[in-house]
This record gives structure tokens, C-alpha cells and sequence, in this order.
């Protein structure tokens, strides 16, 4: 690292319960220490996942899988503490299309009803995660509905696009499934929350920033391999997303890591 304030910001996460791990993915808490420092602006490229998200300075919200980078600027003294649910797993609490929620953030209150106001206030009176794990997993046993087995289905496919940079067709996938590729689409608006195309298209951005920062230069090859036509349209696709040119995001991280 370069000279300058030490980094005050530390990100953990955590396992859920064996009996959970279906629908969530895991726990993950943000500390924040910046008040002898100047605000600091955090981006990320999120994945096609909702969030529970017990904020010390935004409240308590549900977030919906988001097609947008998520960006905040930290400031003060703050933390988090969140639910990550895996794609297909909010289903059964929602009891709903996730699609509904998809680019929205809304109080956690108008999805699981008034007894989420006890909840927010035992998370805010613990005093480590560890009581918030124990807290909240009561909580989310009690609302996960009946069983459903589309559930492990839809949260396997997407296991599967997310672990296989080659795998960049809607057909493919929907061969996989055994269904057709309307049906693939329906299923995915229903448990995920967004299409099938625009889930290979936001994993095959993250493999391609992961090898840029591992130092990959030859963007045409890089184009082709995550299933693009051309190297104009992988530049297109990344910076529309991720904010910058591939090459760009590439020098920054070397820069991060010098």
C-alpha cells in the first residue's frame, strides 16, 4: 500500500445456519471509522441477489437485486449488518415475484410486517454479530413459506453460470434446465428477480474485472472468451456498468495494489 491515513473500513462475512444456507448466502457486516478523515466513495459491482440491510446511518431496507453499481460515500463513524440471500432464495419469504423488487430499495417492514420493528431493535441492541446471527435466524426460519424446489433448482443455475466464464448463451442454460428458453425467463423474473441474459451478462463482467486486476491485456481474446462478438462490444457492455473502460478499471486496481 502507498502512504497516507490507514484504511478505517473493514468488511467481514459469515455462514449461515446448515438448516438456511438454501436461501442465504451469507451474513456480511462494514465498519466504518472515517471522522479524522474526508468521506470516502465506495463502488461495487453487486450480484443478482436481495439484501436485508440493518444500516446504523440509512435504516433497516430490503434491497432488490440491482441492475446499477452500488455507490455511497462513507462518512462519520457507521456499520452494517446484512443478509446476502442467494439468487432464487428470497422467494419463499417474499412469497411473491422477486421482480418486484428488482432496482428498488424498500423498509423492511412492508415485506415481513410490523414484527420486523422488534427485529430492527434487537439487531441495534446487540453488541456483536454474533448476537445479530443468533437474532436474526429465528427470525428468518419463522418466514422462509413452504417448501418449494424450484428454490435449489434456479439458485444451482445460477451457481453454475457464475462458476463457468464459458457458459454465455440463454439457450445453454436453459438446455441445462431442461426447459425452454420462455420458460427460463419466466422462472428467473419469478425467483431471481431478472432475466437469464442480463445474469450471464453481470458474471461475465465480474470474471472479466477479475482478470484484469490479475493483469490481463489482450481484450480481444478476453471479448471472446466471455461470449462477445467483438472487443467493442465488451468495451461497451463494461464501462456502461462498471463506470469506466476496461483499461482504465485495469491501471486503477495496479494502482490500489502498489
Amino acid at each position: 500500500m502507498g502512504g497516507g491515513a490507514p484504511s478505517r473500513i473493514r468488511h467481514d462475512r459469515y455462514l449461515a445456519a446448515e438448516d438456511l444456507r438454501p436461501f442465504v448466502e451469507h451474513f456480511w457486516t462494514v465498519h466504518w471509522e472515517l471522522t479524522a478523515q474526508p468521506p470516502r466513495a465506495v463502488s461495487t459491482l453487486p450480484h443478482p441477489s436481495v439484501h436485508l440491510v440493518f444500516d446504523s446511518q440509512a435504516g433497516a431496507n430490503l434491497a432488490g437485486p440491482s441492475r446499477a453499481r452500488f455507490q455511497r460515500e462513507l462518512e462519520g463513524e457507521g456499520r452494517v449488518f446484512a443478509v446476502k440471500f442467494r439468487p432464487g432464495g428470497f422467494r419463499p419469504f417474499l412469497g411473491a415475484p422477486v421482480a418486484r423488487l428488482a432496482d428498488t430499495v424498500v423498509p423492511g417492514e412492508t415485506v415481513f410486517g410490523a414484527d420486523f420493528l422488534a427485529l430492527v431493535e434487537a439487531i441495534e441492541a446487540a453488541s456483536t454479530v454474533d448476537e445479530r446471527v443468533e437474532r436474526i435466524e429465528p427470525f428468518l426460519r419463522a418466514r422462509r413459506g413452504p417448501h418449494d424446489p424450484m428454490v435449489e433448482v434456479v439458485s444451482s443455475l445460477v451457481d453454475e453460470i457464475a462458476r463457468e466464464p464459458g457458459l454465455t448463451k440463454v439457450q445453454d442454460v436453459a438446455s441445462r434446465a431442461g426447459v425452454g428458453t420462455r420458460t427460463l425467463q419466466r422462472l428467473f423474473s419469478e425467483y431471481v428477480g431478472v432475466s437469464p441474459k442480463w445474469v450471464l451478462q453481470r458474471y461475465r463482467l465480474h470474471e472479466a474485472a477479475d482478470r484484469l486486476l490479475a493483469g490481463t491485456t489482450d481484450l480481444a481474446t478476453l471479448a471472446l472468451d466471455l461470449g462477445y462478438s467483438d472487443q467493442a462490444h465488451f468495451v461497451r457492455d463494461f464501462r456502461l456498468v462498471v463506470g469506466e473502460t476496461p483499461g482504465t478499471y485495469a491501471r486503477r486496481g495496479r494502482e490500489k495494489s502498489s
